[in-house]
């Protein structure tokens, strides 16, 4: 396995290892690419091109990604279509990201699939986790869901929450960390 399929299968990934420039090179790609993407004028239509280029990917017309938008890395990054991802969302990806169909994500959302190594000596090594959310999920603005979560089917993150577990579908979590608030009754729907 490379070394981006060393991170995407959950390994520790220490910037000492020889292939670790590879993955700088990304990093710095989408450092690049979100800072050109962030300087554009509201409605320039290259804004589209960029992200392609970013998540490695076509993006469905039908989504809509409001910059700015920061990203680490950006080519794990999976979004469907009708989705509407607010601005001032940062992306963690490198474990990667998979969102679902009809997603709504609010400002300042951020989605992190990285965290260090607990073991001082080798803290700047890190850990990836993928992040999951399913079809016509809502996340609240500066919700913040980390690494390793899955996020139910028409599940709503309230304001300012941070996920640190699985949520079910059809339910609203809130708070720090995030808790079920309620069931949501889709029958109604």
């Amino acid at each position: 396995m490379n070394i981006f399929e060393r991170e995407l299968a959950g390994e520790t990934i220490s910037p000492a290892e020889p292939d670790y420039p590879l993955i700088h090179e990304v990093i710095h790609n989408a450092f690049e690419l979100t800072s050109k993407l962030n300087r554009l004028d509201y409605g320039d239509t290259r804004a589209r091109e960029i992200l392609c280029e970013l998540f490695g990917k076509e993006l469905d017309d039908s989504t809509t990604l409001k910059p700015p938008f920061y990203t680490d890395f950006g080519k794990n990054t999976v979004i469907g279509k009708n989705c509407m991802i607010q601005q001032g969302c940062t992306f963690f990806d490198r474990g990667g990201i998979t969102i679902g169909n009809g997603v709504f994500i609010g400002p300042k959302v951020n989605l992190i699939t990285l965290n260090h190594d607990l073991d001082p000596a080798n803290r700047s090594a890190t850990i990836a986790k993928p992040i999951v959310i399913k079809d016509n999920v809502w996340i609240g603005i500066n919700a913040t869901i980390l690494q390793g979560v899955t996020v139910g089917e028409n599940a709503v993150i309230g304001v300012g929450s941070v996920v640190t577990k699985d949520v079910p579908p059809n339910t609203v979590v809130g708070g720090n960390p995030a808790k079920v608030i309620k069931t949501i009754n889709t029958s109604k729907f």
